[in-house]
């Protein structure tokens, strides 16, 4: 960075203090000092004053050192070796003024015009110190030489170069150039320097305050830290999920958008651990919401936590802000201890006395469990028995017996309330308790039992045997002569 003191000595020296004049078409420079073609019609009086305010002097010196930057045919003014004898003529009155003819495949021709006419336009010299030789650059690298205003012209066959002038690097078939550089106490200065000097070397605007070069909106800085470019996001080649574009100095990169976040080479979705009621984490590459011990992932809400509960009775989840806002774990159901007034709890439901399984059910604390017979296998359902040997067209392996269902989230009717399970428990215990005092009582009777008719005195035993119809006339008449007697 030029220090403030020089930068205003280039300014005042070769760029700020010149007046507005047209720019030269060729030129040349050599040793200290550089000659510019101007193609402007002018009469000598107004060439003369161009040269002058541009900080030169019309040409005066031998038709060798212009002849390969007078390449168009034309008249132009120039100045006779000795000013002070051009004039004198023209203060003698003399009508006619130096000029330079080139014609096309002739040799140019030093000859005389009328001072008050008008030709093609002129040429003018300028004188300098400290000038800078060429830039030193790789063999890859062209370089395009452009001298200070007002001379403004290309001088890229140029031997030496003023202060101030301008040297751009550019790779064969580059778009945009490699680096800018101004002359500057024969020495190249790289851009961006001071802000005050030519805009910093900047293509679009300089930042004054860090004195560095800034792009418009829509457009990035190019690494060569003074060209601005669109980029190539427009055609957005970040097509992974969660990534935008960006454009960057370099080029581009690839960044991850909001809710996303950069692991393993690629853009992972975060976005629900925000929402998380406990803690997050990664499982499966994906990022999930975790719960504390004692918790687990709320089966309606995958951000909400409900609380494990491992017995039948377990305090109810309640919200602080609304203690009628109470919650239970899957499996269980609200319940009052001594009415609604005192603190709620969770019972747990019994799931197998609703049928839930076809064969055999097991109760869990907040599920259930089916089982099947043996030759059975549970469905996909989890519920129902199949026979083995019936393809229900999963192609799976039927399990071996017995085939226990995963625990069941519980599946309870809206119809079964607290009073339903409580009742059925009270119809239960009465109906054990009468069946109790029925077999009691049916036993202590059996105790007192006895066949009286049996041992009376007067009861006659007999004894069947087999008679013949013989026996059975003798029979009869002995049991009818006692009668008779």
């Amino acid at each position: 960075m030029l220090p403030s003191t020089n930068a205003l000595l280039i300014c005042v020296v070769v760029l700020c203090a010149l007046e507005e004049t047209v720019l030269s078409q060729r030129g040349h420079c050599a040793g200290n000092q550089c000659f510019a073609f101007f193609l402007e019609p002018e009469d000598f009086t107004g060439a003369r004053k161009s040269c002058k305010d541009s900080g030169g002097q019309l040409y005066a010196l031998g038709l060798e050192q212009v002849e390969e930057i007078l390449t168009v045919s034309g008249s132009y003014w120039v100045e006779l070796p000795s000013t002070d004898t051009a004039a004198e003529e023209a203060a003698a009155g003399l009508q006619s003024c130096p000029s330079i003819s080139v014609t096309t495949g002739r040799k140019n021709e030093l000859q005389r015009e009328p001072c008050h006419g008008t030709l093609n336009g002129f040429l003018c010299q300028y004188t300098f110190e400290e000038p800078c030789s060429g830039l030193q650059t790789d063999g890859d690298v062209q370089v395009n030489y452009t001298t200070p205003t007002p001379m403004d012209f290309r001088a890229d066959e140029s031997e030496t170069f003023p202060p101030g002038t301008t040297a751009v690097t550019v790779k064969v078939g580059g778009i945009y150039p490699e680096s800018k550089h101004v002359c500057y106490s024969e020495g190249w200065m790289q851009a961006p320097w001071t802000c005050e000097v030519l805009w910093g070397g900047c293509e679009h605007n300089c930042s004054a305050t860090t004195h560095t070069c800034i792009c418009p909106a829509g457009k990035v800085l190019h690494q060569n830290n003074i060209s601005c470019t669109t980029g190539p996001c427009e055609e957005n080649p970040c097509t992974g999920e969660g990534e935008e574009c960006e454009n960057t100095r370099e080029g581009f990169k690839c960044t991850c958008s909001d809710g996303f976040i950069e692991e393993d080479g690629g853009c992972v979705n975060v976005t629900i651990c925000e929402k998380c009621e406990h803690m997050c984490d990664k499982f499966d590459g994906v990022y999930q919401c975790m719960c504390t011990k004692g918790f687990m992932v709320a089966v309606h809400d995958p951000t909400k936590c409900d609380m494990i509960c491992t017995e039948k009775d377990c305090p109810a989840r309640c919200d602080r802000n609304d203690q009628d806002s109470c919650y239970c774990p899957n499996g269980y159901i609200r319940d009052f201890q001594d009415g609604e007034s005192s603190a709620p709890f969770c019972t747990d439901i019994n799931e197998c006395e609703m049928g839930q399984c076809d064969h055999e059910c097991v109760n869990l604390f907040g599920s259930y469990r089916c089982l099947c017979d043996e030759g059975f296998r549970l469905h996909q359902d989890r519920n129902t028995c199949v026979p083995i040997e019936e393809d229900d067209g999963s192609g799976s392996t039927p399990p071996p017996y017995p085939s226990p269902a995963s625990a069941h989230p519980a599946a309870v009717p809206s119809y079964v309330k607290t009073g339903s399970v409580l009742g059925i428990g009270v119809f239960m215990a009465l109906c054990a308790a009468l069946v109790y005092f029925l077999i009691r009582n049916a036993v202590k009777r059996c105790g007192r039992f006895e066949l009286s008719s049996i041992k009376h005195p007067d009861i006659d035993i007999f004894y069947l045997q087999q008679v013949t119809s013989e026996t059975y006339k003798r029979l009869s008449m002995d049991k009818h002569f006692k009668s008779d007697s």
